[in-house]
C-alpha cells in the first residue's frame, strides 16, 4: 500500500519528511503500535493452528542478555530433558534489545539483571549473580586486601557499551560517586576479559562471566571494599498476556530449581563468600554508596513482582 493510500483511509498524516528523511508522525506511531499487536496476535494463531496439526509440538520463544550466554544454553538443556514436544527459539541480545522484543510479543520471556520499573512488566529473581571487580594477575592491586573504594578511583575501567546490564550495574554502582573510574568502552564481554588480562585496565562483571579466567590464573578477583556487589538474575514478561505453557514451564522451573542450578555451575567458592561476609561486617563500608536500586532484590512471597515505570 502506497503512503498516499494509507495516509487517506487514516484520515490525518502518519509520516512527516526532514529532507530525504521520513519519520512518523505521533499517528503513525499509533497506527505502528496496533499494527505489532494484529501481526504478534496473527503469529500466536498460526502457532496454535501449527500445534493442532502437528500433535501439540509447543514452541518456547526466550531472549538471555548477552552476559549470560556463557550459562544459559546449559540451563535450557536441562530444562528440555525428555521435552521432545518442545521446539526452542532462543534469542541472545542486549537488555534493551529484549525490552524491545517483550513488547513486541517477539518472545515470551526474558532473562535479565536489571528488569524494567514498569506496571506492565512482572519480573521475579531466581538466582544469584554477584559482581565482582577483576584485574590482570599482575595488576598491584591483585596483591592488596581490604583494598579502599578510592584506591580504584584512578583506575580504567573497562565496560560494556549502553543499553546493556552489565553496563548499568557499573554506571550506576560509579557514576554516583564523587570520584570514579575513567571508562573505556568495548563491545562484548570476551573482548573485556582479554583487555583486562593484557593490562589495559580493571573491570566488573559477574562471577559467572570470570570463573575460569579466575580459576586458570589469568584474572584476579580483586578485594574491594563494597565488592562483590550482590545482584539477582530475573525471569521477566509481559503482565498483559498470558504466557504459552512452554513459556509458563519454563519460568516455573527458573523459580524452582535454576537458583541451586546456577550456585553449581558457578562454583562461588569459600573466597567470594568469605569476601561478602566481609562486606557485610565492615563499618568502614559506607564510604561506597551502592544505590539503593540495586540492592539484593528479595524472593518475592507472591508468585509475581509487579515494578512501577523507570525513567
Amino acid at each position: 500500500m502506497q503512503i498516499k493510500q494509507m495516509e487517506g483511509q487514516a484520515g490525518l498524516p502518519l509520516f512527516q519528511h526532514h529532507g530525504k528523511r521520513i519519520a512518523l508522525t505521533e499517528g503513525g506511531s499509533l497506527v505502528l503500535r496496533h499494527c505489532r499487536v494484529i501481526l504478534a496476535d496473527l503469529t500466536a494463531a498460526e502457532q496454535s493452528l501449527a500445534n493442532l496439526m502437528t500433535g501439540g509440538i509447543q514452541r518456547l520463544r526466550v531472549g538471555m542478555i548477552t552476559s549470560g550466554s556463557h550459562f544459559f544454553p546449559h540451563l535450557i538443556h536441562s530444562f528440555m530433558q525428555g521435552k521432545t514436544m518442545i521446539d526452542l527459539d532462543m534469542k541472545v541480545r542486549s537488555r534493551d534489545q529484549l525490552l524491545t522484543m517483550l513488547r513486541d510479543e517477539q518472545i515470551d520471556l526474558a532473562v535479565m539483571v536489571h528488569p524494567p520499573v514498569s506496571p506492565n512488566i512482572v519480573a521475579r529473581p531466581f538466582g544469584a549473580n554477584p559482581f565482582v571487580l577483576v584485574s590482570s594477575a599482575s595488576h598491584p592491586l591483585a596483591f592488596e586486601q581490604h583494598i579502599p573504594y578510592a584506591r580504584i578511583a584512578s583506575e580504567c575501567l573497562i565496560v560494556r557499551e549502553g543499553g546493556t546490564d552489565t553496563r548499568g550495574v557499573a554506571d550506576e554502582t560509579f557514576r554516583s560517586q564523587e570520584s570514579s573510574p575513567r571508562f573505556m568502552e568495548l563491545g562484548c564481554a570476551e573482548a573485556i576479559k582479554q583487555s583486562v588480562i593484557a593490562g589495559m585496565g580493571i573491570s566488573l562483571l559477574a562471577v559467572q562471566e570470570v570463573q575460569s579466567e579466575v580459576r586458570a590464573g589469568l584474572l584476579k578477583v580483586l578485594d574491594v571494599q563494597g565488592f562483590p556487589l550482590k545482584r539477582h538474575w530475573n525471569v521477566v514478561h509481559r503482565a498483559d498476556r498470558p504466557l504459552p505453557p512452554a513459556a509458563r514451564d519454563f519460568r516455573q522451573f527458573l523459580l524452582t530449581e535454576a537458583g541451586a542450578w546456577l550456585q553449581h555451575f558457578a562454583g562461588i567458592d569459600d573466597t567470594y563468600m568469605e569476601m561478602d561476609k566481609r562486606m557485610s561486617d565492615d563499618d568502614d563500608l559506607g564510604a561506597m554508596h551502592v544505590p539503593p536500586d540495586l540492592a539484593l532484590l528479595p524472593l518475592a512471597s507472591s508468585d509475581s513482582q509487579r515494578l512501577p515505570d523507570k525513567r
